[in-house]
């Protein structure tokens, strides 16, 4: 036990911030952060940690073990092309697909929303296609097996088409969000910095 012979300050009677009342420059605070569970952002982040896991059983068998299991590199390339086509939906709902935005910063007002409304159409109308190739590839994909694990390659085309639907989703919100703003610029959208 600790004794206190001269009446010093046990470390427990030392104050917590014992420069509480001075001014400070700066001062930090965290931010209440809001996570909203999307559903392309679950499966997603599912997909992401399956694909992990699978390339480290890959690497663990190949390089530890010195006998590799076949089937983790055809299965960890059909979950990147999964990954890549359900986060492309991820993209789409936050904006940050690659685009040529810097025309319509210099574009008239009147011109800049017909601009951003044809954008919006052509942008559904080839996700619309997607769709509809997707679903045709993965029905004709049924007869053909994948080479080393035998089940049929429409499996991997059902999650090409799962995302070109998921993105088509998307797309339609941000036809209607961009219809309730009369396609004028998002005004939470980072402006453009031209140097």
């Amino acid at each position: 036990m600790y004794s206190n012979p001269a009446g010093e300050k046990r470390p427990n009677d030392i104050p917590e911030n014992p420069h509480e009342d001075e001014l400070h420059l700066i001062v930090a605070q965290d931010v209440e952060v809001e996570i909203k569970p999307y559903l392309e952002d679950v499966i997603g982040f599912t997909v992401f940690w399956i694909l992990g896991f699978v390339v480290f059983l890959q690497f663990f068998t190949r390089y530890i073990l010195n006998d590799s299991m076949a089937w983790t590199e055809e299965i960890a390339r059909y979950l990147l092309i999964w990954l890549t086509f359900i986060g492309s939906a991820t993209a789409i709902r936050r904006g940050t697909h690659i685009g040529v935005e810097a025309v319509m910063h210099f574009l008239p007002g009147h011109i800049g929303t017909f601009f951003r409304f044809g954008v919006d159409i052509i942008t559904v109308g080839f996700i619309a296609l997607l769709c509809w190739f997707s679903i045709i590839v993965a029905e004709r994909m049924q007869i053909q097996t994948m080479m080393v694990i035998e089940w049929p390659m429409s499996i991997v085309y059902a999650g090409v088409a799962f995302g070109c639907f998921l993105m088509l989703y998307r797309c339609v919100r941000m036809i209607f969000a961009n219809a309730r703003r009369r396609w004028q610029p998002d005004p939470d959208k980072a402006n453009l910095i031209i140097d």
